[in-house]
Parts: C-alpha cells; structure tokens; sequence
C-alpha cells in the first residue's frame, strides 16, 4: 500500500472500531482508535503474514498487549482478511470470537491471548527467543499502552529482552497520555519514558503515531538496530478522528450512543473523502 492507500485504511478501521463498539455497547473506543495508524502500517505495509494461513510457522507476529484495544486489532484483521468484516458486529455477544479481550485459540489472526496488563511484553520476549533459538527471521512486534507501563513486569521483559539481545523484537508504545482514570502523570508519571527505555539497553525512536511515514521509517529502522530490542514512542492522540473523543480520559472505555455514532462515522468518512 501507498501512503494515501495506508491513511485510508486507518480511517476505515476506525469507523469499523466505533460500528462494533456501539453495536456491543461496550468496548475501549479511545485506546483502540489512538492505535489504528500504527496497525494498518504494520499489518498493511511492514509485517509478514498469510490471512489464508493464520498459524504459518514463519510469520511475524503481534501481541496487542493492551488487550482492552481488542477493536482495533479486530478491524485491522478483518479489513487485512482473517476474518469477515460482517464478524465484527458479533464484538462482545456471547459465543463470538471476538471477546473484548483478544484470544489466540479462537480467533484467526491473533498471536497472544492478552488483557492481563504488563504481560504482553513478556510474552513478545517468548516468540522472539523461540524465533533466535529456531534460526527463523521472523520478527516479533508489541503494541503497549501507557498505563501498563506503570507494571513491574513490563520492566522486567525489558531487562531481559535486553539481555538476550533480542534484536528481532520492536516494542511499540501508544503514548496518548491518558489511561482509566486520568492523565499518566496524575496516576503514576512514567515519565522520562525514553530514558527509561534506554537505561534498560533499548534503542528508542520518537516519533508522531499518527503519520505512516514516520511509523513505516521507525519499523525499518528498527530492523537495522542488532544486538538490541527496539522500542517506538509514538506520540498519539487518545480517540484520535472523533472529535468529542480526542484526549478525553472519559472515552477510554465508554460506547458511544446512537447519535454520538452517528456523528463519529459522518466525521470519519468525511476525514476519509479528504485523505489525499
């Protein structure tokens, strides 16, 4: 896909998050919709997978370990082919594949059962040693949130990411400043988040989340970087295409009304009639 082509897509996975977050009136629209750039570069643009053959051994993989933005790994599987877009209204009903949480035995697509914050990474730093140990060049990607990096455990997966050298792992960190109950520096500052990062023997590169060049460059760079994970800071906007939910702490886990759906969808596909 081209630039234009990438923007597009991320601007339908966000009408996809906020349809089958009203459909199942509940759901995390704000997280989800932060992260949708960042998902349709890499399952557009960077990663190397198969839709016809969900489980190929030599795939690159994704852990969403921000579970809770299950919507926005859903769309990007659905619009990428794993699984009918027609599925996603069934988001959250009893007996669907597709929980609010994601979960790897049930639906195609998904490379870690995830929800439980803080263990994502961990379980991220498990493929990438496997991948090492098996001589295989897939590579290894982990979608973390603000809030879960407040985990002890996700500075433990860093120590030994680090120490393993796993330079086969990219760390991708939706920074929107904002988790369930508040800004990050009034629940628990995680701030100076680069040099943290760093101190942890990381290469870290800051970019803006909600330009594809920027997300495509960093994850190229990041294939260049050895001996050493890679973590990108991409600086994004919580709820970002909807107006009355950008930066808004109260829409990270609200379902939007049936006028305030309908209002977020006219914004969108008019943001999606502008994209040049």
């Amino acid at each position: 896909m081209d630039l234009r082509e990438l923007r597009k897509t991320a601007n339908d996975m966000r009408i996809d998050i906020v349809e089958m977050i009203y459909e199942a009136q509940s759901g995390h629209p704000g997280g989800s919709l932060s992260a949708a750039d960042i998902l349709a570069v890499l399952y557009f643009k960077e990663m190397n997978v198969d839709p016809k053959n969900p489980r190929w051994e030599d795939r690159d993989r994704l852990v969403l370990s921000k579970g809770h933005a299950s919507p926005v790994l859903y769309a990007a599987l659905a619009e990428r082919g794993f699984i009918p877009k027609e599925e996603l209204k069934t988001f959250r009903k009893i007996n669907t594949k597709l929980q609010g949480h994601p979960n790897m035995n049930d639906t195609p697509g998904v490379d870690m059962t995830t929800g439980s914050l803080g263990q994502g990474l961990s379980a991220a730093n498990g493929m990438a040693l496997a991948g090492k140990l098996d001589k295989k060049d897939y590579r290894v990607y982990a979608v973390l949130g603000d809030g879960e990096c407040e985990e002890g455990q996700i500075w433990e997966a860093a120590m030994s990411a680090a120490h393993y050298k796993l330079d086969n792992l990219t760390a991708i960190l939706d920074h929107n400043g904002l988790q369930i109950d508040g800004p990050n520096e009034k629940v628990m500052n995680i701030e100076p988040i680069e040099d943290k990062w760093k101190a942890f023997g990381w290469y870290t590169i800051r970019i803006d989340g909600h330009d594809v060049q920027q997300i495509i460059d960093a994850v190229e760079k990041a294939k260049e970087i050895k001996d050493r994970p890679t973590i990108i800071i991409a600086n994004t906007v919580k709820g970002k295409g909807v107006s009355f939910m950008e930066n808004q702490v109260g829409w990270h886990g609200t379902a939007p009304n049936k006028e305030q759906m309908e209002q977020a969808i006219a914004e969108l596909t008019e943001r999606g009639e502008s994209i040049e």
